[in-house]
């Protein structure tokens, strides 16, 4: 083999190994990425409320909020809502039972008054979906609101990965 076929050889082999890998990144119809399931394992499942947490009280902290801390009421009522979203098919305020935000708190016996209530059906992360949630401005209005002092969150994944996000504000 000569020295000329061999560069070439080479620098063939060197481009191949740069060209994408059936491992990469999906493009849709459109050309752009599809989105990446997010899969939820225990140890991921551990981190997830305090990431979320940490996240909405420096969101609120550089608007001069006082932070939230979790109320487990509040959080079972998002667990339930989360679950039931499930169940339905679609993200909406209300249960499959016809509960609003409103009942379900108080079923589960909140002592506190109801601030809001913000959900999400996706397959993105708990701080892409914050971040979702901060784009717009009647989401954003209920995790920024200072009426607020307690949080509840919760989340719901599929098998195929959809995950239904359930987060509920009181005061």
């Amino acid at each position: 083999m000569d020295r000329r076929s061999f560069v070439v050889l080479g620098s063939a082999l060197a481009l191949g190994a740069c060209a994408p890998s059936g491992g990469g990144v999906q493009l849709g119809a459109d050309g752009k990425p599809l989105p990446q399931v997010y899969r939820i394992t225990p140890a991921v499942a551990e981190k997830i409320p305090f990431r979320l947490l940490d996240a909405v009280n420096s969101l609120r902290s550089a608007k001069g909020a006082q932070p939230l801390v979790y109320n487990s009421q509040l959080n079972a009522a998002a667990e339930t809502h989360s679950r039931d979203m499930s169940l339905q098919n679609r993200p909406w305020h209300f249960g499959s039972d016809g509960s609003s935000p409103l009942s379900r708190v108080q079923r589960v016996g909140y002592p506190g008054r109801l601030v809001g209530e913000n959900i999400s059906e996706t397959y993105q992360t708990e701080l892409e979906t914050l971040s979702a949630w901060m784009a717009q401005p009647d989401t954003r209005a209920i995790i920024m609101d200072p009426a607020a002092r307690e949080l509840g969150f919760a989340w719901f994944q599929e098998d195929n990965g959809k995950i239904w996000w359930t987060m509920v504000t009181g005061g």
